[in-house]
């Protein structure tokens, strides 16, 4: 972040200079614009940056797009989008891995599952969570009509496996005890049993079968490691669940973006506002506006507008 701030800074400077340079008559105009159009962008990805606070928007992401109803349109559609965001995510420097892809009739495909690896990817992608909408004239329509196609996106963050399992041995309590049950005269009469409870959690094991204390212990040990490796699992699970009953919320009346390329063409966000008129430069995953209109939204709760008309309904 400081390097991007001493950039900044430097870039204001040569902004005065600039500016300094027009006051004084020279013609610098050409350069002029062309600062300040790299310090915009240049200040948005900061911003961007400051922008990404969640607890998992760090992370790698896992996206999955599917076409609505409609056959080979929106099948179609949702190639397109797949191709946008592998475009973006190498503009970005992102690696993708695409693990799941099924193919659809004729054209398109009926489903993918994509991977997005590298910092930030799930905090930048959740923007694009929700149904998106085409409007065009269809490819696929010998009369050339115009068809409206719908895909949904879902972007879940990347959870970790490996799970390090560290006990603090002021975590825990331990009890020993005289083993009951069979195990001959020896383990009956001497306190070998041990008894552990890991105070975070109040996991409890106990192990009596070893006729040594100190077996009992080390096999006590694994039981609870074991068992603190199931309970961050399920911890997972829970997390998991929570965002797979988010995406249960998304259907197909309730598109967060229309991309429309006839009778005019315009790109449109219909939670922050931000409407964009190059589509061509979108659909080849230039998506960072929209993404950088969505972190500020969220945040803030404004919107953007570039005072075109909203798109019809």
């Amino acid at each position: 972040m400081l390097e991007k701030e001493t950039e900044l800074a430097s870039r204001t400077s040569d902004l005065d200079t600039l500016f300094e340079l027009a006051r004084e008559g020279e013609n610098v105009i050409g350069d002029l614009e062309s600062e300040i159009k790299t310090f915009s962008e240049r200040l948005e990805t900061v911003e961007t940056a400051m922008l990404l606070s969640g607890q998992n928007d760090a992370k790698s992401a896992i996206v999955t797009i599917h076409p609505g109803a409609g056959g080979t349109e929106s099948q179609d559609w949702a190639e397109m989008l797949l191709r946008m965001y592998l475009r973006w995510a190498e503009r970005d420097g992102h690696q993708t891995v695409v693990t799941d892809r099924l193919e659809g009739e004729g054209a398109g495909i009926k489903s993918v599952t994509f991977e997005v690896n590298g910092e930030n990817a799930y905090g930048l992608l959740q923007s694009e969570i929700g149904v998106h909408r085409l409007v065009r004239i269809s490819p696929y329509d010998a009369n050339a009509r115009r068809h409206t196609s719908f895909a949904s996106v879902f972007v879940y963050p990347q959870i970790d496996d490996d799970v390090k399992i560290d006990i603090k041995p002021e975590e825990i309590k331990v009890d020993v005890f005289r083993a009951s049950g069979a195990g001959g005269q020896h383990v009956n009469r001497t306190e070998s049993a041990v008894r552990m409870t890991h105070i975070p959690t109040g996991l409890v094991v106990q192990c009596q079968n070893e006729r040594s204390q100190h077996k009992n212990r080390a096999s006590a040990i694994k039981q609870l490691k074991a068992r603190l490796y199931e309970y961050e699992m399920a911890k997972k699970r829970v997390e998991q669940d929570k965002v797979e009953d988010a995406k249960l919320e998304i259907n197909f009346g309730s598109q967060i973006r229309s991309y429309v390329l006839a009778p005019y063409r315009l790109i449109k966000d219909h939670r922050t506002k931000l409407s964009i008129g190059d589509v061509d430069r979108v659909l080849d995953g230039d998506v960072d506006p929209f993404m950088h209109a969505f972190l500020v939204w969220k945040k803030t709760g404004k919107t953007v507008s570039d005072g075109k008309e909203d798109l019809p309904d």
